[in-house]
């Protein structure tokens, strides 16, 4: 697949985390009580990073919580018959204000998983959603408080975020 287009560069993945950081801050009046939850894979170190700014900002540090929602999604056609234990999920989140954190939504699926697994560990006081990337393409009725950049694409284009903790460079491209 040929690179169509880059959206995103290091430089403006950092603009846009910071920018989503001060958003958060804001809109929580601060971040007593918040806990970022990064969606696996790529939504994690996205909110590693937002942790950092965030710190940085305010001085204060957010916890952030792995979230593996595999077992939750809708596309899953075959359960293997021994449990699966989800166990990198490690914290309390009743009564707290979840930021669920994404690289990039879509239809929207894999954020109704996510709160479906959000839900089985616990009841948060409010939940939102961070994502770098907004493409558009809802199935399902649900959007993001916090979005990096929003980038209208066709359904045959393929967006792919890339940041160094997995893939050795930060950069946002398109796919044909």
């Amino acid at each position: 697949m040929d690179i169509k287009a880059i959206i995103l560069d290091e430089k403006a993945i950092q603009r846009a985390t910071t920018r989503i950081a001060n958003e958060i801050i804001e809109r929580n009046k601060g971040t007593k009580n918040t806990v970022l939850v990064g969606i696996k894979t790529r939504g994690v170190p996205f909110a590693e990073r937002l942790a950092e700014k965030i710190d940085e900002i305010e001085g204060d540090k957010v916890p952030v919580l792995t979230l593996d929602i595999t077992l939750y999604r809708d596309d899953l056609t075959e359960i293997n018959e021994q449990p699966i234990v989800n166990d990198e999920f490690h914290g309390d989140i009743k009564d707290k204000t979840i930021v669920l954190v994404d690289d990039v939504i879509y239809t929207g699926r894999t954020v109704r998983a996510a709160l479906d697994a959000l839900v089985d560990k616990g009841r948060p006081s409010k939940v939102q959603l961070a994502v770098l990337i907004d493409r558009g393409h809802r199935e399902l009725p649900i959007r993001a408080d916090y979005v990096g950049k929003n980038v209208p694409t066709s359904k045959s284009e393929i967006v792919s975020v890339n940041f160094k903790e997995i893939d050795g460079m930060d950069r946002v491209i398109i796919r044909d």
